[in-house]
């Protein structure tokens, strides 16, 4: 590539990276010019009718012409959330990050692991999948293992608070999608006679997913691998797991 098809390049990903920042500065600059307290009710009141879109853009000018103001914080865990409902999980967590490193004793830091961890939930979410059912187990599980990260910091750091309860029904679901994927990867394995990394993956479910429906699946395909492998200490092992906690498992009969 010459020089001048560089600066070409260059200049029109300058131009698009101007664009789209312009664009962002006249959103903002569409919202009347109000007191902090005035714009606020008039987000309060598009958040309260569903209007995420609006709100999105009038408490961001908000933070932009009140940086430093008395509902600054309130701004922008309102932000946070019309985010998470917007769909918008870039700029949600990215917020939820800013705020966590700026005010890390804040009142309603649950709050921010909360958000956090339902925006990065919302990835999961595929209602063209669910509808025509497709397995997809196997898909990157990183935004759930997040989530689940920070439910759990949750519920260890603030058992008091009242997204707790809810947060540990979300972290037995987020169990389940967690183990669902150790086990694609393991019959994987087990497809492709990889034994011992099969075998492995299966008692990673048992270690850290249980209890959890996957953990049956886990040690059927253990008690296979080590047979494979010629393991019968092993094998024995597994099989009186399987039994004592699956007596009508097809491998006990």
């Amino acid at each position: 590539m010459d020089k001048l098809t560089i600066k070409t390049v260059f200049f029109a990903s300058f131009l698009f990276l101007v664009g789209c920042s312009s664009s962002e500065v006249s959103e903002i600059d569409k919202v009347p010019d109000k007191s902090a307290q005035a714009l606020f009710v008039d987000a309060r009141e598009a958040l309260d009718n569903g209007l995420y879109k609006k709100a999105i853009q009038i408490l961001s000018a908000i933070d932009s012409r009140f940086p430093f103001g008395p509902i600054s914080h309130q701004v922008q865990l309102d932000l946070i959330y019309a985010y998470y409902k917007s769909g918008d999980v870039a700029q949600g967590i990215a917020l939820a990050d800013r705020f966590l490193k700026l005010n890390p004793n804040h009142a309603n830091v649950d709050y921010i692991y909360y958000m956090r961890a339902l925006i990065n939930l919302t990835t999961e979410t595929n209602l063209f999948q669910d509808i025509v059912g497709i397995d997809r187990s196997d898909r990157d599980p990183t935004a759930s293992r997040s989530a689940f990260s920070d439910l759990k910091t949750l519920i260890t750091e603030f058992p008091e608070s009242k997204y707790a309860a809810d947060a540990r029904k979300r972290m037995i679901a987020i169990k389940s999608r967690l183990a669902q994927y150790e086990l694609a990867v393991a019959k994987f394995y087990l497809k492709r006679e990889a034994y011992a990394s099969a075998a492995n993956r299966g008692r990673y479910i048992i270690e850290y997913y249980s209890p959890s429906i996957e953990v049956e699946q886990a040690l059927e395909i253990m008690v296979e691998c080590y047979d494979q492998m010629g393991l019968e200490d092993l094998k024995t092992n597994a099989m009186q797991v399987l039994a004592a906690n699956y007596p009508d498992n097809y491998l006990v009969k």
